[in-house]
């Protein structure tokens, strides 16, 4: 079993890992806004192709760090539009995402998603590539268990994290296409307490707390990295 750290004992730990990680997520929603960076730059290279999936309530921006990284190395970067702040259901997501794929005839395509994105990656892959464009998914911080946090009162798109219900237990049930998955992810997530390891997939558990802020961090962009390019290539089908 991967390494996973426990919450940290003290109160005022605890909260500064929460604080840290929320102002990391309002320090790059400011950016973003200010910024507002274009995607269709991103869409150029000649390695292989990446679709990005940003997590609930989070615009695609967020995975900007591990964008840039990717796209250094030569891949072209796509998004999915019509997610806007992915707050939608996770089958209707996956069903946009693959539209993406045939809409952009993409091809031997790497979903790099943040937290419910790889939720609806694992969706794609199961329900929604018949052609068999995708060749696998890297998840950074997603729930694949759920997470006991939704059981507090929460928005409907949090809940839909509940452990063993929805679609999370659709997709616990889809076990063959875990070994195209590559889960990388903190000790310790202070939005998923049981952790992101995902059986049958690869599991990269690095030393590191938090949720969001671990997409800036240089370990967590350097495996995804590795990913991308470790996964074996799509079997297409006719």
């Amino acid at each position: 079993m991967s390494p996973r750290l426990r919450a940290p004992r003290r109160l005022r730990d605890r909260a500064g890992v929460w604080i840290g990680d929320y102002a990391y997520a309002l320090a790059a929603e400011r950016r973003n806004a200010q910024a507002r960076p274009d995607p269709v730059p991103f869409e150029t290279g000649s390695g292989r192709p990446v679709l990005l999936v940003p997590g609930v309530y989070e615009k695609w921006e967020y995975l900007l760090p591990v964008a840039e990284a990717l796209h250094e190395q030569g891949h072209p970067c796509f998004i999915v539009p019509g997610l806007q702040r992915n707050s939608i259901p996770i089958p209707q997501a996956a069903r946009m995402a693959g539209a993406v794929l045939r809409e952009r005839d993409l091809t031997d395509v790497v979903i790099v998603a943040h937290s419910k994105g790889g939720l609806i990656g694992k969706h794609v892959l199961a329900f929604d590539d018949p052609d068999g464009r995708v060749a696998g998914v890297v998840a950074i911080a997603s729930p694949f268990q759920g997470s006991t946090l939704s059981r507090l009162p929460l928005t409907r798109p949090l809940r839909e994290f509940a452990p063993g219900q929805g679609s999370i237990a659709a997709l616990a049930a889809e076990k063959a296409i875990n070994e195209h998955i590559i889960s990388i992810y903190p000790y310790y997530d202070t939005h998923i307490p049981s952790g992101s390891e995902l059986a049958g997939a690869t599991n990269i558990a690095l030393p590191l707390s938090g949720h969001f802020r671990v997409l800036a961090e240089p370990s967590v962009i350097a495996e995804v990295l590795r990913a991308v390019a470790s996964l074996p290539q799509a079997e297409q089908r006719p």
